[in-house]
């Protein structure tokens, strides 16, 4: 073992991503610099770190994507090293050539081995004149009914960014514009190349460490076949496809291997692969930086990989052979958004984030348990800027139904306040008999049904109790902010009365719950069944037909929320009088959510169809389009290019044919549809 020449480590990236691996730098002893943007003052990763450098600026392009701002901010620090993590920068060759121009550490692959693999049109060729199996490039001028369908991909960057599947030729001109224009965004360069979807296909990968003396490691594989958007939601290690199929290991590590070798390799990296049911696999691209995914690698092989690479950036020799591997471990990539409204992202206050049992924080589990990787903490402010991912949850346990089990249990009973989330969805996706059978492809929700998978934990008759635990909480809630005769029972009275009301409005249904406070006790008109055991303004417990459970409430304004055995329920508190000028003139177009408007389809005074696109607002790396509810007129156009909009805000309005008007109405918006940017 060489001596270390790193001491302390500038990681180039922010949240989840950075908080990851300072951890393995304070299990290093070596230093931890963080860069933020102004959108990240506040954020967590910020205070992990033994310092941090502003970046100015909002955007990505401002910040995190400014590789001269970022190896500026490493020298006024005084770290010997960069640390790219994932995402951004990290698959940038001239960033790793600024770096090491400055007199800096890379931790990370060559820039020529990045610049090899950074063209997946070149990798490709490079792939097959390796001997390894690739999906044939198709020149999108050549392209017939006979090869449909296609996938339009962009050839620099990953994550999903800038692909399209097309179906119809006539869809084809249109998808390789809007690829094109998500991969400029993205990764600064527009090229893209198409190839044959596999509509069933099933994602696996391998991970992949080199050092500098020649020894390849393939250290396992991962199946990362749920995906939405041909983004990952769920991952797992080992695959259950190469479980099952006798003699796919040791072909998919010999070609992830060569994969590595003939660009000279150094240091993590993941070769993907797309393969059938029978076992045989198509190169997909190679990512030369460490993956979201890597924790379930970690917990199978006891490896810490982060830790591997600061070596292997040492100049540390790997051992001959990897590590066996043990057990199993599944992750699960929790966002914000809303899976039941096209995957719609979602920002605001993450008030509260606590899982149900202990943890282990960015750490290598070694035994049954859970760990938990989160760039947020109770307080975050979940902003439009940047990827929608608050944290990963991962179990390991010896057998994958175990593990399994294990993730949606703790995923169901966490408590998640503030905003919406995928929870719901990822949990009826692990409960899924399909799931636990290993049955699973990149079209799972199309195969299943989202609307399935993404209703509530909960059902409609535990929302119905979790609101009357709502009534009576904030009814204890009142009576202890009450400044006169606090003693009191909320609504008491000597002789009988009428019942106390509270609204609530649910997922499932609105929900008006009639209570009295009487000499002996509270009673829940039209409840027989339901005994009030006692309240206080965060716990109440009931009994529920004999059986008693515990309800803790929580809330955020008329945001309330309520977690039990029975399943997360989130409630909004209905107000008893309505503000008149909250009505919404019929026609309007509503933004999603907070977001920057990038283009205008139409102004005012044109003629529209009904669903004619009119504005299109960017957020958290998503093209939000938003079209006309109604064929009429373009009356009102409330916002121009590059405005900020705050969700629910009137973009603009249609007047019907029919119209003379617009007439008053509370709830119509114009529709949308979501598009990957990147």
């Amino acid at each position: 073992m060489t001596e270390s020449t790193i001491t302390s480590v500038l990681v180039a990236n922010r949240g989840e991503i950075a908080r990851r691996v300072f951890a393995s730098c304070r299990r290093a002893g070596l230093g931890a610099i963080a860069v933020f943007s102004d959108a990240d003052a506040d954020s967590p990763h910020v205070d992990d770190a033994d310092a941090a450098v502003r970046l100015a600026g909002v955007t990505p392009a401002e910040t995190y994507l400014d590789g001269k701002k970022i190896v500026a901010a490493a020298l006024a620090a005084g770290a010997d090293a960069v640390h790219p993590g994932y995402g951004f920068l990290s698959e940038n060759a001239g960033f790793a050539r600024t770096v090491l121009d400055a007199g800096l550490n890379w931790i990370g692959p060559r820039p020529d081995s990045i610049e090899r693999m950074g063209s997946k049109v070149a990798a490709k060729k490079m792939m097959a004149d390796a001997g390894v199996p690739v999906l044939a490039e198709l020149d999108p001028a050549d392209i017939t009914d006979a090869d449909l369908p296609v996938l339009v991909k962009a050839s620099a960057g990953g994550g999903g960014r800038g692909m399209r599947v097309v179906r119809t030729l006539a869809d084809l001109p249109g998808q390789l514009d809007a690829a094109r224009r998500e991969a400029a965004s993205a990764f600064g360069d527009p090229t893209v190349f198409c190839e044959r979807y596999l509509e069933n296909g099933r994602h696996v990968e391998v991970q992949i460490l080199a050092d500098r003396h020649g020894t390849v490691w393939a250290v396992g594989e991962r199946e990362c076949s749920i995906q939405r958007r041909h983004q990952k939601v769920i991952e797992e290690a080992p695959s259950p496809l190469v479980d099952a199929i006798e003699g796919m290991r040791p072909r998919l590590f010999d070609a992830a291997r060569r994969a590595a070798q003939a660009i000279g390799y150094e240091g993590a990296g993941t070769v993907e692969f797309l393969a059938d049911g029978s076992g045989q696999f198509h190169f997909l691209e190679m990512n030369t930086r460490l993956q979201v995914e890597h924790p379930v690698t970690e917990c199978t092989t006891g490896l810490d990989l982060v830790d591997l690479q600061f070596r292997i950036a040492d100049g540390d020799p790997l051992d001959p052979e990897p590590p066996p591997v043990h057990g199993h471990s599944v992750e699960a990539r929790l966002y914000a958004e809303d899976p039941a409204r096209d995957w719609q992202p979602q920002s605001g206050t993450v008030h509260r984030f606590a899982l149900p049992q202990e943890a282990r924080e960015f750490d290598v589990l070694r035994h049954t348990g859970v760990r938990v990787d989160s760039g947020v903490v109770a307080g975050t402010e979940v902003g439009v800027h940047y990827d929608a991912m608050l944290a990963k949850v991962i179990s390991y346990a010896p057998t994958r139904d175990r593990a399994v089990r294990l993730l949606a249990s703790t995923l169901t009973r966490t408590e998640i306040h503030g905003i919406v989330t995928n929870r719901d969805l990822l949990v009826a996706v692990l409960r899924h008999s399909a799931f636990r059978a290993g049955e699973t492809d990149t079209a799972f929700f199309d195969t299943h049904g989202l609307a399935e998978l993404s209703a509530p934990i909960a059902s409609a008759q535990a929302e119905a109790i979790s609101a009357i635990a709502a009534a009576l909480a904030e009814s204890a809630a009142n009576r202890a902010a009450a400044t006169v005769n606090a003693g009191l029972p909320s609504g008491w009275r000597n002789l009988p009365s009428q019942p106390q009301v509270k609204r609530f409005t649910g997922v499932h249904d609105d929900h008006e719950v009639h209570y009295r406070i009487t000499r002996d006790g509270v009673r829940i008109d039209g409840r027989d069944d339901l005994g009030v055991v006692g309240f206080t303004p965060d716990r109440v417990v009931l009994d529920v037909d004999g059986v008693r459970r515990v309800f803790a409430v929580a809330r955020y304004g008329d945001a309330v929320h309520v977690d039990s055995s029975l399943g997360p329920v989130r409630l909004t508190a209905v107000p008893r009088f309505v503000d008149p000028t909250a009505r919404i003139a019929t026609g309007s177009l509503l933004a999603p959510m907070p977001g920057s408007v990038t283009r205008l389809g139409a102004a005012v005074g044109d003629v529209v169809d009904a669903g004619r696109p009119l504005v299109w607002i960017e957020a958290m790396k998503m093209e939000h389009t938003v079209t006309a509810p109604t064929a009429g007129t373009l009356t009102t156009l409330a916002v121009e290019v590059g405005d900020q909009v705050a969700v629910g805000a009137v973009l603009a309005v249609v007047t019907p044919h029919d119209e003379a008007a617009p007439d008053e109405s509370p709830d119509n918006e114009g529709g949308h549809h979501l598009e990957e940017l990147s």
